[in-house]
Parts: structure tokens; C-alpha cells; sequence
């Protein structure tokens, strides 16, 4: 679940989403160290790099002074960001960590009370996110990033009305590409793909000066829309696109990934991957890559995957069930495995990657009944995704 650009310019975190950007760790509290000398992290960056410099300034700050607001908004919004880059949800830990002294609030100042409703959703807690987004939304109705993440949410849960709503809601408060961008996710997914894609194009080739991360997230909007239509060179010369920002972001990677996969080039995804394993979504496509291509490496990067989601398991984290299903389907051929998860992870995530696996588990099982829920939401919603349509047709020919 990508976020609107308008929330990622205060987090910079693309939720695939919420969409498993999780490693195997635990992230449940805020970790306190025993001593002011004890090394939490040793954060990715060079050592002149202008992020590090600024976020040791910021700790050293708020060691001084745990209630400046204003710094542990920015330090917390740091930490989150970091998410997008390296898939490691360690950082989570360490922003609410940041809010500490605010977060228990009923009512807590706007930008603390948007950062907690962001961490409710990575962890699946969708009906806490709402729960604070509403609350935002009742002290500023123009509150853009408030608004953008509620309209995401809302996608991801098929609550479509809803979600166009919001998108609407967000003209003259964000940019208008951005807007533009949000209605255009809700017609992709709703029987007006062709259209969304035009339009969101047209917008977006009608203001060069967007930011950088605007950039990213309409692009991949567009790829999304054009693969899903069957357009592939279209949508791969946008993911170039994409890339060619240089702009860090795990959902970027992966999903180009998915993409390449799709395509039968696995070569690509090993050379892309093979040093972003800190990620579980990226170890993920890694994995996928280097047993097509039956590499040496392939039996362990299995087993570091394995480990990860048992330790997930353990814990009672099921943000990732949907791509733990992959694992389950396509690397241990499970597939009774891959569709409980498929299941599970389907009462809270609706979007066409979260289908494909459940119906892909369903047809190994050949068990269309199973499938039923995702082939109405196929039905109800509309959505022209070809990969989605010849799965479901070839459910629909199984014999109940």
C-alpha cells in the first residue's frame, strides 16, 4: 500500500504497506538503553552524509530535552523514512520511542497523533489508524497528510466510496497531481483503468515542477495501471522511470521485482536484490529469483527467509502474510499453507497483489469454493487486471 506523496513527504514511507516492509525483528515496544553509551544501531549511511549528521544532531537534542516537540517530530519522521529505504522496521521501535513523552494521549498534538496512526497501520491495526485519522480530521479538516492516509487505507480495503471521498477532499490542500493521483488509484481499481491512466499522465505531464517523491509515486501508479492492462512496455518504461530518480524505496524495488518476475526475467531481480536482504520484502524476490535461475546461495537465503517469518510468527506478527503465502506456494510448495495465510491476510488487505496469491493458492488446491470471496470482489469491483481475470477464469472452470 504506497502512500500518497503528500503523507511521505512528512514520513517518506512507501507502504507496500503496510505491505510487509518487515524484517525479522521485534518491534513491538520502545527499546530503553542501559546506558548513554550503549550503540543502538549502526544507521546505513556514509559517514558524511548530511541524514546521519542531521539525526545525530536531533538525538543529541532531544537527550537534552525528551519533551521538545518539535525535534522529536522530526527525528521520529527520520526514523519512519527509513523504513521506505531499508525495510527495517527496527526504526518504528525508535520513533515512538521519540514521541514517548506524547503518546499515550487521547488527544496528542496533530503531527504525533498522525505518526501513531502511521505505525497502526504498518502493524495491521487499521481500525487504530482510522480510529486517530478521524480524530486529526475533526481538528483540521485540510490536514493534506491526515487525509492522504486515510484515503490509502480505505483503497486497501476496498472501501472505495470512501476513499474517492477522501481523495477528492484532497484538492486545493495538496498538489494537484497528487489529487489527480489519488482518484486515479480509485478508477485503476474500479472498471476505469484506461481513463485513470490518461488522465493521471496528462496531470503529471503537466507539472514538471513536482518533487522528486511526487514523481516516484505517480510512476508507479502508472506502472501499476498499465501492467495490470496488459501494457507491459508501457509500464516497464515507466518503472525505469521511476528508477531513474535515485530515490531509495523498497516498494519501488519490489515491485519491479514482481514485475520482472512476471516476465520471466530473474536474472534482473538477482542483480537488482542480491545486497538489499536486510528487507524481507526484497529477501522475498531474491529468493523467488535465485531458485528460478537454481543459484548456490538459493538454499541458504530460503532458510534466512524461513527464520525470519517463524520468529514472526512467535512474536503474533502478521503483517507479511501475504508474502509469507508466496513463500509458502512457490518456495516450500505448500500450497494449504499458502492459502490459510492467503485467507487471513484477505480480511485486511484488498488489492490485486493480495489476490493474485489467494486465487493462485486456490487453484492449486483446486478449490474454487475457497476462492469465493476474492472472485466477488473481482465481480463487484470491476478491476480490468488481466493476470487476476485468467486466474479467476481458470477457477471458475474447477468443478465445486
Amino acid at each position: 500500500m504506497p502512500l500518497l506523496p503528500g503523507f511521505k513527504n512528512l514520513v517518506k514511507l512507501s507502504v507496500f504497506v503496510a505491505t510487509s516492509l518487515v524484517a525479522a525483528v521485534v518491534y513491538a515496544a520502545p527499546y530503553l538503553p542501559k546506558s548513554d553509551a550503549q550503540v543502538l544501531e549502526k544507521l546505513p549511511f556514509k559517514p558524511n552524509d548530511p541524514i546521519a549528521r542531521e539525526m545525530s544532531q536531533l538525538r543529541a537534542a532531544l537527550q537534552r530535552d525528551p519533551r521538545d516537540l518539535d525535534v522529536a517530530v522530526r527525528l521520529a519522521q527520520r526514523y519512519y523514512g527509513l523504513v521506505a529505504e531499508e525495510g527495517d522496521p527496527r526504526y518504528l521501535g525508535y520513533a515512538q520511542a521519540a514521541l514517548g513523552p506524547w503518546w499515550d494521549m487521547p488527544e496528542p498534538p496533530i503531527p504525533v497523533q498522525i505518526l501513531r496512526a502511521s505505525l497502526a497501520q504498518f502493524r495491521h491495526d487499521f481500525a487504530g489508524s482510522l480510529s486517530d485519522l478521524g480524530k486529526v480530521l475533526q481538528r483540521d479538516p485540510r490536514q493534506g497528510q491526515a487525509r492522504a492516509l486515510r484515503a490509502t487505507i480505505n483503497i486497501v480495503q476496498a472501501r472505495y466510496a470512501d476513499g474517492r471521498a477522501d481523495c477528492e477532499a484532497l484538492h486545493g490542500v495538496t498538489s494537484e497531481v497528487i489529487a489527480i493521483g489519488c482518484e486515479s488509484m480509485v478508477d485503476g481499481l474500479t472498471g476505469k483503468a484506461s481513463a485513470a491512466y490518461d488522465r493521471l499522465n496528462t496531470a503529471f505531464l503537466a507539472h514538471p515542477e513536482a518533487s522528486p517523491d511526487e514523481k516516484l509515486w505517480v510512476l508507479l501508479r502508472l506502472a501499476e495501471i498499465s501492467q495490470r492492462l496488459g501494457r507491459m512496455e508501457v509500464a516497464e518504461a515507466h518503472f525505469k522511470q521511476a528508477l531513474s530518480l535515485g530515490i531509495t524505496d523498497t516498494f519501488l524495488l519490489a515491485a519491479y521485482a514482481d514485475f520482472l518476475l512476471l516476465q520471466n526475467r530473474p536474472a534482473e531481480v538477482e542483480n537488482m536484490l542480491k545486497d538489499k536482504i536486510r528487507s524481507d520484502t526484497l529477501l522475498l524476490r531474491l529468493v523467488l529469483a535465485e531458485r528460478i535461475l537454481k543459484l548456490p546461495g538459493a538454499a541458504t537465503s530460503e532458510a534466512t527467509l524461513a527464520a525470519r517469518y517463524s520468529a514472526a510468527q512467535l512474536r503474533g506478527d502478521t503483517v507479511h502474510q501475504q508474502e509469507e503465502a508466496q513463500f509458502e506456494l512457490k518456495v516450500r510448495q505448500n500450497p494449504k499453507n499458502a492459502l490459510a495465510l492467503a485467507q487471513e491476510n484477505w480480511k485486511v488487505q484488498l488489492e490485486p497483489r493480495d489476490a493474485r496469491i489467494y486465487l493462485e493458492a486456490a487453484l492449486a488446491l483446486k478449490d474454487s469454493v475457497a476462492a469465493q470471496p476474492v472472485l466477488r470482489w473481482l465481480d463487484e469491483s470491476h478491476i480490468e487486471d488481466r493476470v487476476l481475470t485468467a486466474l479467476a477464469l481458470q477457477l471458475k472452470a474447477v468443478k465445486a
